[in-house]
């Protein structure tokens, strides 16, 4: 018993490690060249063009999504954000289907994993979906419903919004006091302190002599009272003027400090720092989920065989029409999906397990564009647009993912196209060795550590 469990522990870390090294290099690839795109093309310009759907706004839309992160829990945020700032429903979907189906890393590690006949049916199938989407979304979503989903989003900006306000407020009386004090505190003791030392020593002077003309006569006073009214006043004067010279030193010095510090944080940064930072942002967003899925994929390789997998689908020796057998297929990639849990690159392996397991290439296509409808993404919507809004957003994704499916099935069989399994990739090939994928991994392995530490330097200074 001891010794299965061993064995399969070892067969399960070689199946990680191997998969690993050979999605490493591409994924490092296409993570940094997104960045570099997003830095060239910034989300906000483009999102006040968002407003009416047509043919247009859908292109815009999905552009931004294809600069955007590959993190499906971003793309939902981003898409949310969209809604908040006006863009009709239909955009705002789109922006979510193109950010986590028509991505740069997603179509790198889809090369490196399934070969090019499946790149070629993801960006087919993900603009399709996309032109799907947008019909639906336009022409089928209950206005009622979408009406109050503006609603809410409306009652959501106006509390965030006096949120940001009181806080704003109250951080800026909090610095302004405290540096008022401070001054204060510097200006006044030195003033008061002499303003005292001063009066002890003119009122001495005053009281004494006033003493010895109030003896004499009251033209005597008011000669002595001049003579010493004049000295007092030139003392006073005096150190007023040294006094207020250093206050006025401490001041400058400290004003100096600000504009130093001020100019340190407005300069501009280059570009490969602003790049690296948006680089560093998707690693802390989609670390988590790529991890997750390389372990559950290698888990599901390592113990699941090819029988398991060819047990949930209808083999092809049964008798019934094509586009019956497509449809079952892709309707169960996307039920697999949805249960996964694994979004947007993570679901690529386990989309590579269920190909070499049997499913058709349109069921693979469904599954891979099905990220958007796991359980986790299921709960942002509900927790973002309510539950009656949540549920028509399902359903209408739900049937333009199978449509698409199906479509895409026709017409890779309708053109010929040769998808069986023997012109594809392994899914584990190159392994450690002196190949291709070795030479590239040492050249991304730490030329990505040093670009993630860049960008965390970044973003630390600008969040200082």
């Amino acid at each position: 018993m001891f010794a299965d469990a061993f064995s399969w522990a070892v067969h399960y870390l070689d199946v990680l490690t191997h998969m690993v090294w050979q999605i490493y290099w591409p994924l490092a690839f296409g993570l940094m060249l997104s960045a570099f795109i997003r830095h060239v093309l910034p989300v906000s310009a483009v999102s006040q063009h968002l407003g009416q759907t047509s043919v247009k706004s859908v292109s815009l839309s999905t552009l931004l999504g294809m600069v955007s992160s590959s993190c499906s829990y971003a793309a939902a945020s981003l898409s949310h954000t969209l809604l908040s700032k006006k863009s009709t429903l239909a955009n705002a979907m789109v922006f979510l289907v193109a950010s986590t189906n028509l991505i740069v890393e997603m179509f790198i590690v889809l090369v490196a994993l399934l070969g090019w006949t499946f790149l070629w049916g993801e960006v087919l199938g993900g603009l399709l979906l996309i032109t799907i989407v947008a019909l639906l979304f336009s022409r089928f979503y209950p206005k009622p419903v979408e009406q109050t989903l503006r609603q809410r989003l409306a009652q959501e900006d106006s509390s965030i919004s006096q949120q940001h306000s009181e806080h704003h407020m109250a951080d800026c009386g909090m610095d302004m006091s405290a540096h008022q004090k401070d001054t204060m505190d510097d200006c006044g003791m030195d003033m008061s302190a002499h303003q005292k030392d001063t009066m002890d020593d003119c009122g001495m002077d005053m009281s004494t002599h006033q003493k010895n003309t109030m003896d004499d006569c009251g033209m005597d006073m008011s000669a002595h009272q001049k003579d010493t009214m004049d000295d007092c006043g030139m003392d006073m004067s005096a150190h007023q003027k040294d006094t207020m010279d250093d206050c006025g030193m401490d001041m400058s010095a400290h004003k100096h400090a600000m504009d130093t510090h001020q100019s340190s944080m407005t300069q501009k940064p280059s570009k490969v720092g602003q790049a690296a930072s948006y680089f560093q942002m998707d690693i802390q967003m989609i670390g988590k989920e790529i991890l997750i899925g390389v372990l559950v994929s290698s888990l599901l390789i390592s113990i699941v065989p090819l029988e398991g997998w060819r047990a949930l689908f209808i083999p092809p020796s049964v008798n019934m029409p094509f586009w019956l057998h497509s449809f079952f297929d892709v309707i169960i990639g996307v039920f697999v999906a949805v249960i996964a849990y694994v979004c947007s690159v993570g679901n690529l392996l386990l989309a590579a397990a269920l190909w070499h397991g049997g499913i058709s290439f349109g069921g693979v296509i469904g599954f891979i564009l099905a990220d958007v409808l796991t359980i986790p993404m299921m709960r942002v919507y509900q927790k973002y647009y309510g539950t009656e809004a949540t549920k028509w957003m399902v359903a209408l994704l739900f049937c333009a993912i199978v449509a698409t499916g199906l479509l895409i099935d026709v017409i890779f069989t309708s053109f010929g196209v040769s998808v069986s399994s023997e012109t594809l990739r392994p899914l584990i090939q190159d392994g450690f060795g002196w190949n291709t994928t070795t030479v590239m991994n040492l050249i991304f392995i730490p030329l990505s550590i040093w670009f993630y530490r860049r960008g965390a330097t970044m973003n630390q200074h600008m969040s200082m």
